[in-house]
Parts: structure tokens; sequence; C-alpha cells
């Protein structure tokens, strides 16, 4: 392998930036061997193949290092955080981190690094975004009612809180009205989840074909059968219906053949295949109702501690505003993942939220206590 390196004596920060470069393929195989261990088939020798690849680099540099590695390095903090999460979790979550780590990959403005090399970095991010997705549709319903359901138990009850606590009402009345906050805002969530996903799988069971049609074939009429309708009615165009219609009835063979009842619609059992898929990624109704009642009567907890503590005033204010502030930053972390952004980005972007949420409430406090005193 030949790179403008070989043309020149490296200086000692390209033996520097080299050994970092050997170090952190080192850190990204071991990563993606790791999460191989916790996988199964297909995408335990995906992860495997992406392992070999990162090989392949750590062997450019070696080449290019020669007789001077030195003492082996540790890579980078956050790939060895990976490497700690992959060991112990393998989850979406490691892998979303390791997408993003690839598309941070340097070699693309690396002279010493090859053409090659920085191409297979932007293979591998695409190939790891596609593992992540998996993990992400593996992800039922219920857990996404568990993140956003405690989301809007922090910011909903912070917001009343700060905002009772504000017009200058006894501890114990601000105690009483985040509770009253919880329970409310819980009920709701939970009934609101159970409704919307209740709805979504009957929605996708009206949707799905009637494996009992397939019955009928034997006794359609092939010289204007209406099988080519359910087609065109799934959105195929004339023509791809009535052939599809044709290769599914056999019509080659004379009508008086019988048509076996297993030459049902190829497309009618993909349908019902992804509709059952459609059903795993929306959830179980139930299942989303009690998760999305727990988190969010959870999150919602959270604002009225400092109160359940004996503090008031000031103190419980500013208490309860980091504490929120604290578990905002972790769900924001958790959607940005899950989201496939940026953890930090969505950290942040929550606080601001749930904070702005927070300030109006209080300041409306404020202005509804002077007035009433």
């Amino acid at each position: 392998m030949t790179t403008p390196a070989d043309a020149r004596t490296p200086s000692a920060a390209d033996l520097r930036r080299w050994r970092r470069y050997l170090a952190d393929e080192r850190a990204e195989a071991a990563v993606y061997r790791d999460l191989a261990q916790r996988r199964s088939g297909e995408e335990r020798e995906i992860l495997l193949a992406l392992a070999e690849a990162e090989r392949r680099h750590e062997q450019h540099w070696l080449d290019l290092l020669g007789d001077q590695v030195g003492r082996p390095l540790r890579g980078d903090l956050r790939t060895r955080l990976l490497g700690w999460l992959a060991r112990r979790f393998g989850s979406v979550f490691v892998l979303a981190l390791a997408q993003r780590a690839e598309a941070r990959s340097p070699y693309a403005a690396d002279a010493d690094a090859t053409p090659q090399m920085a191409a297979d970095e932007q293979v591998h991010e695409e190939v790891v975004r596609a593992l992540a997705a998996r993990g992400r549709q593996r992800l039922s319903g219920t857990f996404r009612a568990a993140v956003f359901g405690a989301n809007d138990g922090l910011v909903s009850n912070l917001a009343l809180v700060l905002g009772v606590s504000a017009s200058g009402v006894a501890t114990h009345v601000v105690l009483l009205t985040g509770i009253s906050g919880l329970l409310a805002g819980a009920l709701s969530m939970g009934a609101g989840e159970y409704v919307s996903v209740r709805s979504q799988r009957e929605l996708l069971d009206a949707s799905t074909p009637n494996p009992a049609t397939r019955s009928a074939l034997p006794q359609l009429d092939v010289d204007g059968n209406e099988l080519a309708l359910v087609y065109r009615a799934r959105g195929m165009s004339p023509e791809e219906a009535a052939t599809h219609a044709a290769e599914v009835l056999g019509a080659q063979r004379p009508y008086t053949a019988p048509i076996p009842v297993a030459a049902a619609p190829i497309s009618a059992s993909i349908a019902a295949e992804e509709a059952e898929d459609e059903h795993e990624a929306i959830g179980n109704a139930w299942g989303a109702a009690i998760s999305s009642f727990c988190f969010f009567a959870s999150g919602a907890l959270i604002p009225i501690l400092p109160y359940l503590f004996g503090l008031g005033g000031l103190t419980a204010v500013i208490v309860s505003a980091l504490v929120v502030g604290v578990a905002l930053l972790g769900t924001g972390a958790v959607v940005g993942l899950l989201s496939g952004a940026s953890p930090l980005k969505r950290a942040l972007r929550q606080l601001a939220i749930g904070y702005g949420a927070a300030a109006a409430t209080y300041l409306l406090g404020l202005l509804f206590g002077t007035t009433i005193g």
C-alpha cells in the first residue's frame, strides 16, 4: 500500500498522529467484536466484517510506522466508552454512538490515509446506521411511550409546581398541586396512549389482507376475474396487476385444470408479514398505556421531591429546577440517540424547552401572586 508518506521522512507530529490512528482503529475493532458477541446470525457476521475492515486500517498504520510503532496507546475516550458500553449492554444506543463516531473520521482530510480508507469509513457509517435502524425498529411503542412519558412528566409538573410556588401559597398547597398534577397527567397520558396505540392497531387490522380470500381462487373466472383489481387497489399499474393475477392463477394452463389453493397471492402473505412487523413496532396498547402512566408519574415526581423532603420557598424552587434539569438532559440524550441525532444537542434542546416552560409559568405565578396580594 503506497501513500505520499512513503516518499518522505515522517516528522514527530506524523508519528504521533499515526499512533493515535492505530490506537483508535484497534479500539473500534474491539467495539465491533464486543457487539458481535451479543448478536447472532447476519448481524454478527456484519459486525465481525466491520472489525476485519478496521484491522486492515490498523495494518496500514503499522506499515507506515514500521519499527517506530512505540508503546501501544489507548484509543480516545469516546471509543473506549463505546467499548465499555458494548461489553455491558450491546444495545442500539452503542450502535447509534458508533454511527456518529464513523461519521467523524478524519481520513478524508488526511493525505497519509488512502482514499480507500476514507471511503471505507463512509460506508461503515451507513452499515452501522442500518444496524442501528434495525435496533430502533425493535424498540416497541412501549419504550417510546416510556421515554416521552417521563419527559412530559418532568416538564409539565415542573412548570406547574414552579408556577404555583411563585404565587406565594403555602408549601403544602404546592405539594398538593404537584401530586394532583402527577396523577391527572399520568392518567391522561396512559389513557391517551392506550387509545392511540389501540386505534393504530385497529387501522392495521382493517388494512391487512383477509387470508380467507385465497379459498375463492379456484372458483374465479379466469377470463374475467377481478383478482387484478385487488392488485390495482394495492398500487400496481393495470398491466402489472394483470400480469401478476395471471401468474397467481396459472392462466397459462387450461381453465379446466384445477388451481391449487396454495397459489394464494404472494403479495397478500408479504402484506400480512409487514402488518405483523408494524404491529410489533407500534406495541401493545395496555403495555404502552401502563408504561406511559408509570414513566409520566416517575418524571412528574421529580419536581416535587424537594417539597416531599420538607423544603420550601426559593430553596425548593432552585433544587427542583436543578434535579429536573439533570433528568431533562438524560431524556434529551436518549431521544437524540433514538433519532440518530446528536445526543448533546438534543439534551440541551430538551433542557431549554423544559426551563423555558417553567420560566413562563413561574413569571405568571409571580404576576398572579402580586395581583392577588
